[in-house]
């Protein structure tokens, strides 16, 4: 996949163009192992696993909608593995507690002394990356609990303060297909995480390797590719990655044209929405264009990088009406009428 940077004024970083450089050409190589090794035990869903990794790089979350079965979890676990990094999982049920994620302080006293003191004892949220499985399954004060440590890196208990290890990734799962007894994310939730992942069924090739695979004694051995320090160092150079003025404007041009207040906008845009994405969706299609750039081995990131992180970074940030409902009209389907109408120069 080649593309070239528009041209244009370009973002300057603070870190020598050779050592951007040659941290591209480690992640486009990493990338080639990181798919090599999923083949072994994920069957097809390389853009699922690309998404993740481009949300990774750029210190985002995630949501992943996908039907039961289709290895969300095992995709999640795998690249954790693949990562060197700590998994954690939170099965998030109606009557899960805040507690239950964070953590708690327990009351103990001590052998010597017989003093009491509180020691907290750490939540699955401190791991590197959290499943936070069926999130739309708990009511909103459980959902809440993660929104300190998606945004802030840290949890609050009793006043302390307890920093998370970084690399830090939520990767919230939704059924698409069942809605009762289930408690939607308020849209100032969803805008917090950066892509919203399909998860879409296996062709049928791929679902016959599947049933195949799955049902033998044989086990791949997973070797781990990248370590947390490589990360951490990735996660630094995707903002060195240079883009263009222009480039940077395509992506809030697009923004922008999907709000439906705006008269200047397209008749579907006003006819179809509610409500459009805000400044935040800029920030994640700027950094997700830059993170595509580097694992694609470049420095520069393009018109067409935007273009290409488009519909993840923009689907959960629409909110479309009554008519785009009755029409069976999509959010993916205006994002996807945008990218056609808007003129990529400026």
């Amino acid at each position: 996949m080649n593309r070239t940077a528009t041209s244009g004024v370009e973002t300057a970083g603070s870190m020598d163009p050779r050592d951007v450089l040659e941290t591209a050409e480690m992640v486009k190589h990493a990338h080639g192992r990181l798919r090599q090794q999923m083949g072994q035990v994920i069957v097809g869903q390389e853009e699922v696993v690309d998404l993740m990794l481009l949300a990774l790089f750029c210190q985002g979350h995630c949501i992943l909608e996908g039907v039961p079965g289709l290895a969300k979890t095992l995709m999640i676990s795998s690249l954790s593995r693949l990562l060197s990094l700590k998994f954690g999982r939170i099965q998030f049920t109606p009557d899960l507690m805040p507690s239950d994620i964070t953590g708690t302080e327990l009351l103990e006293e001590e052998v010597a002394t017989g003093r009491r003191i509180m020691r907290f004892v750490p939540g699955p949220v401190f791991a590197n990356l959290v499943l936070a499985d069926e999130i739309n399954r708990t009511p909103p004060k459980t959902q809440a609990a993660l929104l300190q440590a998606m945004q802030e890196y840290q949890v609050t208990v009793a006043g302390e303060h307890y920093p998370l290890d970084k690399p830090f990734l939520v990767l919230g799962t939704q059924n698409p297909i069942e809605s009762e007894g289930t408690y939607p994310l308020p849209e100032a939730q969803l805008d917090r995480f950066m892509f919203k992942i399909h998860v879409d069924y296996p062709t049928l090739d791929q679902e016959i390797d599947i049933a195949m695979s799955t049902t033998t004694t044989q086990r791949a051995e997973l070797e781990p590719v990248l370590e947390q320090a490589d990360i951490l160092r990735m996660q630094q150079v995707v903002r060195e990655v240079l883009i263009g003025r222009s480039v940077a404007a395509y992506a809030v041009r697009l923004v922008r044209a999907t709000r439906p207040r705006d008269q200047a906008n397209p008749q579907y845009v006003r006819h179809y929405l509610l409500w459009g994405a805000g400044p935040r969706a800029c920030q994640a299609l700027v950094l997700g264009a830059k993170a595509l750039a580097l694992l694609d081995g470049r420095t520069h990131a393009s018109v067409q990088d935007i273009q290409a992180v488009a519909k993840p970074v923009l689907r959960h940030r629409l909110v479309t009406n009554f008519s785009a409902e009755s029409e069976n009209v999509r959010s993916d389907d205006v994002i996807e009428q945008l990218i056609k109408d808007l003129p990529e120069a400026f």
